[in-house]
């Protein structure tokens, strides 16, 4: 097995598409003409948005929105970087609400939390052992 991608249940595909190039300088890899799906370009794994229509096809019970939850679901995105605070600043002028600033973490890496516009978790964070 291998982590072939990830799949995040949105509100607005573009404007998480377009968030994210914003925020963390990520490319949009796809969309589809529906509006419904679309990718990041991240590298060997591909981080990509669907509405929530197409998580309600999916689940016969739904699923828990992200954006209208109150807190931020168990589960986070981490970008990898090497200069935490500069990123962290950028997702901030973006829009994305502070969860916990840079810190240094006692392994040694630079580790902040944001919450996007549509409720996603990311981790912003300095290369393991780096």
């Amino acid at each position: 097995m291998q982590l072939g991608y990830t799949i995040v249940y949105v509100p607005d595909v573009a404007a998480s598409l377009a968030f994210c190039e914003r925020a963390f300088g990520l490319c949009c890899k796809f969309l589809h003409d529906s509006g419904t799906y679309g990718e990041l370009d991240t590298g060997a794994t591909t981080w990509s948005f669907a509405a929530h229509a197409l998580g309600d096809l999916n689940f016969a019970g739904g699923h828990v929105h992200a954006d209208t939850s109150a807190q931020p679901l168990g589960f986070e995105i981490a970008l990898v970087t090497d200069d935490v605070p500069a990123a962290h600043a950028r997702a901030l002028d973006a829009g994305a609400r502070e969860m916990a600033p840079p810190v240094s973490k006692p392994w040694g890496q630079i580790v902040s939390y944001v919450r996007c516009p549509d409720g996603v978790l990311v981790e912003l964070c300095t290369p393991m052992g780096g």
